[in-house]
């Protein structure tokens, strides 16, 4: 949006001006005046809209806007109780529900055991049931969920919310995720209405959580989990960057010299993930007779100070950084985030060894290597602003204010 203009051409709307409240670049009538070139009578009825829908409300007196005194400015705040969203993160084995505030706090949350290879129909007829559920431990009805997002382990087309070819989640290419889960919420909630359903991959959700809540200045922000399987998600300019059918970050399919008999769950040899990840580590200390089948029972043995493991551990934490090394010199993130099952001190010791050894000076001089601060909420709070920034887009405020009858 132009300084002064919605659309090109075209004057600002309802959902621009609550887009600019949302984002505190105009908070009040007269600031709504300037930044559109609205008259106040027109910025008045536009916001009365967002009023009538319970949308917007008045915050505490701004600073006075004239030299000469007065009355002080009334701001302007987007009403963030007004309706809640429904998130859910799917590992392999484990699943996430949460009902979340729309400024992302958290309300209710369940986690329990939830496997992917039982297929969509059961996991997701399972997570309908954890919603309905959680909203009475929330203190929330169901005409007040807006929507609904879903973390998934997989590649994701985001125009149709299916999954596609996703190696580690069998029967689930091509699923109507969005309508089954609509439906099993539905049925659970004993409730008529239709709620949209936002999916996408997990690490691209985790990516985005972390950086709205924890880096929200840095335009350029990579977060790799290192769980089961391996995957990098980037936010770039505030915005998820997917590719051209969701695809990007799947770096846990990058080929490399050390894994050249591993054989990959896609059926490939030579995988990163074959050779790194959770799952590769728990494989290896399995054989070397260390009970271990998962990332999860990886991160229990590190956290138990295991040496085996925490060898194991680093020497993946070299491989992902041998290929980070490429991911940062062509992207230059400002943050490289690592996040799941192994990231941890070993891990992270041997990343930083390959990255900073392979990567050019130039890439790495202000970058920032963490680990993630929402820790297993993250997708959580990254699904639930997708759902939120979904619906208050300002083509999308339209509609639904339309439907509203306001």
């Amino acid at each position: 949006m132009s300084a002064r203009t919605g659309k090109a051409g075209g004057q600002a709307s309802a959902g621009d001006l609550l887009e600019l409240v949302r984002s505190g670049r105009a908070t009040t009538r007269g600031a709504l005046q300037q930044a559109t070139g609205l008259s106040r009578a027109t910025v008045g009825q536009r916001l009365d809209r967002l009023f009538r829908a319970g949308w917007l409300r008045e915050g505490a007196g701004g600073p006075v806007d004239s030299p000469l005194g007065g009355r002080p400015s009334i701001t302007l705040e987007f009403d963030d109780a007004h309706a809640v969203v429904l998130a859910a993160d799917l590992d392999t084995r484990h699943g996430r529900a949460a009902v979340l505030s729309l400024a992302g706090e958290i309300l209710a949350e369940h986690s329990g055991s939830l496997v992917v290879e039982d297929g969509p129909d059961a996991v997701l007829g399972e997570l309908g049931r954890w919603f309905a559920e959680l909203l009475p431990k929330a203190g929330r009805g169901v005409q007040e969920v807006c929507g609904i997002g879903l973390a998934v382990p997989g590649p994701v087309d985001s125009d149709t919310g299916r999954i596609v070819q996703p190696p580690i989640m069998p029967g689930w290419d091509g699923f109507d995720i969005r309508g089954r889960l609509g439906r099993a919420f539905a049925e659970h909630a004993r409730s008529g209405a239709e709620v949209p359903v936002l999916v996408d991959n997990d690490a691209n959700l985790m990516a985005y959580g972390e950086q709205r809540t924890g880096h929200p200045d840095c335009s350029a922000f990579v977060l790799v989990k290192v769980s089961t399987g391996i995957g990098a998600g980037v936010v770039v300019d505030g915005h998820i960057y997917r590719g051209i059918d969701g695809g990007a970050g799947d770096i846990g399919h990058i080929r490399v010299p050390a894994g050249a008999e591993a054989l990959c769950r896609c059926g490939s040899y030579g995988c990163l993930a074959a050779v790194a990840s959770g799952g590769a580590v728990a494989r290896r200390l399995a054989e070397a007779g260390v009970p271990a089948a998962s990332g999860s029972d990886v991160r229990d043995l590190l956290t138990a100070g295991h040496p085996e493991a925490a060898a194991l551990a680093r020497e993946a934490g070299r491989h992902v950084g041998n290929v980070l090394a490429t991911v940062v010199t062509l992207l230059n993130p400002g943050v490289l985030m690592i996040a799941g099952d192994l990231a941890g001190t070993p891990f992270l010791t041997g990343l930083r060894e390959l990255l900073y050894q392979r990567a050019l000076p130039r890439s790495t001089a202000h970058l920032d290597v963490v680990t993630s601060r929402l820790g297993e909420r993250a997708g959580l709070v990254g699904a639930g602003a997708l759902v939120v920034e979904h619906l208050y887009a300002p083509d999308r405020v339209e509609e639904r204010l339309l439907a509203l009858g306001v």
